[in-house]
């Protein structure tokens, strides 16, 4: 008795299922709070208590000084970046191409004449060829984030300078937003009221998305994604 499913059938589906529930775990907003070190807050170092106490106020083993202002500097600090990304791009490009050719070869001649068949030319040849290609392709990126997320410091480097990572988690009706930065910044760039410019830190990274119902309705399902990935020959 013949089986329903094939050999052949059988091996299909046992190497696409792994790619099948690979696109269906793998959705675009599957991140959740906490989920990614790279962003999570940094809490301070426990102070090493002093061998002499030698004042009620000021504390050598401190490093901020008795008149230094209230900025981040330390480990586990807190600043606050303000958002004034903006990003634009644009690139066209235009190109048309053509090439014609033609090549005659004569027939031979036997006895003196040309070889005919009811009085035409047999064996002349003639060769034309043309080729013409034309592309066009125009594309444009604008993007703006606007907003203000306040992050901890996670290490101070040989320099001074500090590395700040954080998260911002907002949860709206059936959704959540949420922005993770990462980025590293000189003292000097830090503002009187704790503030930096996010187009002042270098080595930044800045990603924004959301999770839920709106969210997900706006993304194509994970077998709509199946067919279009790389995976899918046709």
């Amino acid at each position: 008795m013949t089986a329903p499913w094939g050999t052949n059938t059988r091996l299909l589906l046992a190497l696409l299922l792994p790619l099948l529930l690979g696109a269906c775990a793998s959705g675009p907003h599957g991140a959740v709070r906490g989920d990614d070190p790279a962003f999570q807050p940094v809490a301070p170092a426990a102070p090493v208590p002093p061998e002499h106490n030698n004042g009620a106020i000021f504390q050598v083993s401190q490093r901020s000084g008795l008149f230094d202002d209230d900025k981040a500097r330390q480990v586990g600090d807190i600043l606050t970046v303000r958002l004034v990304e903006r990003t634009q791009a644009r690139k066209s490009a235009n190109t048309s191409t053509s090439k014609d050719s033609s090549i005659e070869l004569p027939g031979p001649t036997l006895f003196g004449g040309d070889v005919t068949v009811n009085g035409r030319p047999i064996l002349d040849n003639r060769i034309e060829n043309s080729r013409s290609f034309g592309g066009q392709g125009d594309s444009a990126q604008s993007n703006q984030l606007d907003g203000n997320i306040t992050v901890t410091v996670a290490e101070v480097l040989a320099n001074d300078n500090l590395v700040i990572r954080g998260e911002k988690w907002i949860r709206i009706n059936q959704g959540q937003e949420y922005i993770r930065l990462r980025g590293v910044v000189r003292p000097v760039d830090i503002r009187a009221d704790n503030t930096v410019l996010s187009t002042q830190l270098a080595d930044v990274q800045v990603a924004y998305g959301g999770s839920g119902t709106l969210a997900d309705s706006n993304e194509p399902g994970w077998l709509t994604r199946f067919f279009s990935s790389p995976f899918w020959p046709f």
